[in-house]
């Protein structure tokens, strides 16, 4: 892999999130910018960075009411008028795509200093509607994400073809499952989410915990639940991810900035690759943009040392670490979004928070991190980090 001049090398220097909590649940009360603000906020404080020194604040969104969510949150968060921020639709890759076109500024020059991620409120996203030719209302529960003559199936619908496709059993996507839900309860135990959390009030008090991991899970539980999409299928709400309310957020600047700014370690961006696929096959994307991405920065999947991938189904989970020849040991090592939500546009923010966190878990080894996440309508993308314990020269 090629090595960018400290100027123009973005690094990720600090990431945090909320809590991911379920749709309709303990994050209702909050709109998108209000889920995000405060995410923004501690990042500042953390890193000791100048709210008018933020270049600018770019964020991913799925199912929001529009209006550039990212000004609004950023203008909730207090940073000053001066401050521009964008928002990015790519869909479930909303937030890792805002976090790569954050690196490709970086990349670009100038030493800007960015924030960067995704937000998701699903429990108060506005109900949306087609207009009549009467001037009525013709409601829509989801946008279209292809033309028909592509076939354009609901998520459900796609993870069993995914499954049909690639062979996935019901008895592996269960398996998948329930270690997704055991490490997500391990990590909740061993309080490895804690310094990446910041807490939000609500009316019961304060949300300071993921709300799905759930320790009482069981492979005889998981085989009673029955199929959820498709008659005879072997996708079923045990397996499938649950809609979750969620905001997660990075800083990230140049390696020249960071240093500057005293940073000590961080993700250094390697790479970023996006990709497009049959969308009845949607749930493969993420494999076939990281499968570039890896042969692109001369790297195999066995070079790389920790793997976030976004489960929205464990089928199409199971389907992309085949394709690429990854151990599903190896990934979501405190398990992942079927166990702790899919808040759409900011699950692939989560992912990279996720990866720095469990980097900094041993910050003398220096690590090549994966995040990857499938998108609708038949996309996927990819980013490659490595950690370095020390940003000195």
């Amino acid at each position: 892999m090629s090595e960018l001049p400290a100027s123009r090398q973005a690094v990720i220097i600090a990431a945090l999130r909320t809590p991911v909590c379920r749709a309709n649940g303990a994050l209702r009360q909050f709109q998108a910018h209000e889920l995000l603000a405060p995410v923004l906020r501690q990042l500042l404080t953390e890193t000791g960075i100048a709210a008018a020194d933020v270049a600018d604040v770019v964020i991913g969104n799925a199912v929001g009411g529009g209006g550039n969510v990212a000004r609004l949150a950023l203008l909730e968060a207090g940073l000053p008028v001066s401050v521009p921020g964008v928002t990015v639709d790519r869909q479930c890759g909303s937030g890792l795509d805002a976090i790569v076109l954050a690196s490709r500024l970086v990349a670009a020059g100038g030493d800007g200093l960015y924030l960067a991620g995704g937000v998701e409120s699903i429990s108060t996203a506005p109900l949306r509607a087609n207009r009549n030719a009467d001037g009525g209302a013709d409601f829509f529960s989801r946008a279209r994400f292809a033309p028909p003559g592509y076939g354009d199936p609901d998520m459900g619908v796609a993870a069993e073809n995914v499954a049909t496709e690639y062979g996935i059993s019901r008895a592996r996507q269960d398996e998948f499952a329930l270690r997704s839900h055991r490490g997500a309860v391990a990590g909740v135990t061993a309080g490895v989410f804690d310094r990446e959390i910041v807490a939000l009030p609500n009316a019961s008090g304060t949300v300071r915990d993921d709300d799905g991991p759930r320790p009482g899970l069981s492979a005889t539980v998981m085989a009673r639940f029955p199929a959820a999409f498709v008659d005879g299928g072997t996708v079923t709400a045990g397996n499938s991810c649950f809609d979750a309310d969620g905001a997660s957020a990075v800083v990230i600047t140049s390696l020249k900035r960071a240093r500057e700014l005293g940073a000590q370690d961080g993700l250094l961006t390697m790479g970023t690759e996006t990709a497009g696929v049959d969308p009845r096959l949607l749930g493969i994307g993420a494999a076939v943009a990281a499968g570039r991405l890896l042969l692109s920065a001369q790297t195999v999947p066995g070079d790389v040392d920790l793997v976030e991938f976004n489960e929205a189904f464990a089928s199409q989970s199971l389907a992309c670490l085949d394709h690429l020849g990854i151990d599903p040991q190896q990934v979501n090592r405190d398990g992942g979004a079927l166990a702790l939500g899919h808040a759409y546009g900011a699950s692939g923010a989560v992912l990279v928070t996720r990866l720095l966190a469990q980097a900094r878990q041993t910050p003398d080894q220096e690590k090549l991190a994966l995040a990857m996440i499938s998108i609708a309508g038949g996309m996927g993308t990819a980013a490659l980090f490595r950690y370095a314990g020390s940003l000195s020269p």
